[in-house]
């Protein structure tokens, strides 16, 4: 019996702890259970806040906090690229319009934000631009840095205060681009196209002022067809032009033409008339300095007349307004002199220096007119309010006046009191008039085929673009292309 009762009490005891076991397994499970559970809710509850959080981000809130009922809807189809054809540091941003993007709408622009994160945040604002814009430029960017770019609609809804609150609509976020600058600017290759002709058309007529015919013109033909091919058939069609002008100068052993200039056509006669009175001559080089164009001009003529003059033995005198032109012209002066063998014949009292006063120096050359009465005077360079006073004085004595200037302004002075007046251009031209040496010859006539082609060019590309805005064909608007330098 007593076996028995321990055994049942063994078994007892054992029951007790199974029903212990289950009952912490069971409560185990259920306080997992509940665990689970609270951690969904949570979840749920904190993704709910985010979303709700992001919501109100892209939902426009006037003054008093509440939800306005309209919202704009984001820019689409967002790229951003490294601005070509530029310097580095500057990306640009394109999008297409949202569908509230109209006059009077509920969109007011588009915020262009910047991150060096795809997940943000953004907080560098790198443009702000109207309604119906579809590009704007980021001109803050560094280069080599990985950037990333959102375009956010906005609206300005007027507070209490009187503030304008700007309120965000996300667009999708583009990304990475990094800025750089370029080498060489895509869009001009045809100036790089007609720089090469003119170089090479300069080189062709240099050749033939040496020789008396092209040695070089089959080499510019190949090239410049093949430049042609490379472009397109409307570099073509302007390379068909050039060759037709120019292809009988192959075949031809002529000199260069160059159109008579009665100005240049007159200095040798003008220096003979002063060597027959026995008069001296004055060349006057204008008020400017050594650094503008056409002082450096008027001394290259200097050297051709100061050779003539020296030839004829006639007294050719300088009187100058900056000492840097002194230098230049007594040197000048000296060269030539040289040039023609008569070194001895030169002395450096033909070029002095008198002021640097406009109309001191106007007042001192009206003088020198009046008493000494040249029977040549010549003005070349660049003059000012001054011009009239010196070319009537010089009219009054009755000397032979030849007068040659840039100075649109002071033209139509030395036209009315001058026997020649070189026009412009023609200034520049007469060093190669007057020494007819080869290089000066070949470069003027290369640089006269480089305006007609920028001159055929431009009526060119105004008739495509005039034909692409008025017919709207695409075909005519992408060859506008090629004539344009933005």
């Amino acid at each position: 019996m007593k076996s028995i009762v321990i055994a049942k009490s063994n078994s007892r005891a054992k029951w007790r702890s199974y029903s212990s076991l289950a009952t912490i397994t069971s409560l185990s499970l259920a306080l997992g259970i509940a665990g689970i559970v609270l951690c969904t809710g949570l979840l749920l509850s904190t993704s709910a806040l985010a979303q709700d959080t992001e919501s109100v981000d892209s939902t426009a809130i006037d003054s008093n906090g509440s939800v306005l009922e309209e919202v704009p809807s984001p820019a689409s189809n967002v790229f951003a690229e490294d601005t070509p054809n530029d310097k580095g540091k500057s990306a640009t941003v394109t999008w297409d319009l949202s569908p509230e993007d109209t006059i009077g709408g509920i969109v007011d622009g588009y915020l262009i934000l910047r991150s060096e994160s795809p997940s943000g945040p953004f907080v560098d604002t790198v443009g702000n631009v109207t309604i119906g814009k579809t590009e704007a430029l980021d001109n803050n960017a560094t280069d080599g840095v990985e950037y990333f770019y959102r375009v956010d609609m906005y609206r300005s809804e007027v507070a209490v205060d009187g503030s304008k609150l700007l309120v965000g609509s996300p667009s999708t976020v583009w990304g990475p681009i990094t800025t750089s600058p370029q080498w060489f600017h895509g869009k001009r290759g045809i100036m790089l196209f007609i720089f090469l002709i003119v170089a090479f058309s300069i080189l062709q007529f240099i050749s033939q002022a040496q020789s008396g015919k092209s040695k070089i013109w089959m080499v510019n033909i190949l090239f410049i067809i093949l430049l042609g091919y490379l472009y397109s058939w409307v570099i073509a069609v302007i390379v068909a032009i050039t060759l037709a002008l120019f292809i009988k100068d192959f075949f031809s052993t002529e000199e260069i033409f160059l159109r008579k200039i009665g100005g240049i056509e007159a200095v040798e006669e003008a220096i003979g008339r002063a060597t027959e009175m026995g008069k001296k001559i004055f060349f006057i080089p204008g008020i400017q300095d050594m650094n503008d164009v056409q002082t450096i001009a008027g001394m290259a003529i200097l050297g051709r007349i100061a050779a003539v003059a020296a030839e004829y033995e006639t007294w050719l005198e300088v009187p100058v307004s900056k000492s840097m032109v002194m230098v230049t012209a007594r040197e000048t002066m000296k060269e030539a002199y040289s040039r023609v063998g008569r070194p001895e014949m030169y002395q450096e009292a033909q070029v002095h220096f008198v002021t640097e006063d406009q109309f001191g120096y106007a007042a001192a050359l009206d003088g020198m007119f009046v008493r000494e009465k040249p029977a040549t005077i010549f003005f070349m360079g660049a003059f000012f309010a001054e011009s009239l006073i010196l070319a009537e004085t010089g009219n009054e004595v009755g000397a032979i006046q030849i007068a040659g200037t840039a100075m649109p302004s002071q033209l139509p002075f030395f036209v009315a009191a001058c026997d020649y007046t070189l026009l412009g251009e023609e200034l520049f031209a007469a060093s190669a008039y007057l020494s007819r040496e080869p290089r000066q010859l070949g470069s003027l006539k290369g640089q006269d085929v480089g305006k007609a082609l920028f001159l055929v060019a431009m009526m060119i590309g105004l008739v495509i673009v005039l034909a692409g805005e008025v017919v709207k064909v695409p075909d005519w608007l992408y060859l506008a292309q090629y004539f344009s330098i933005d």
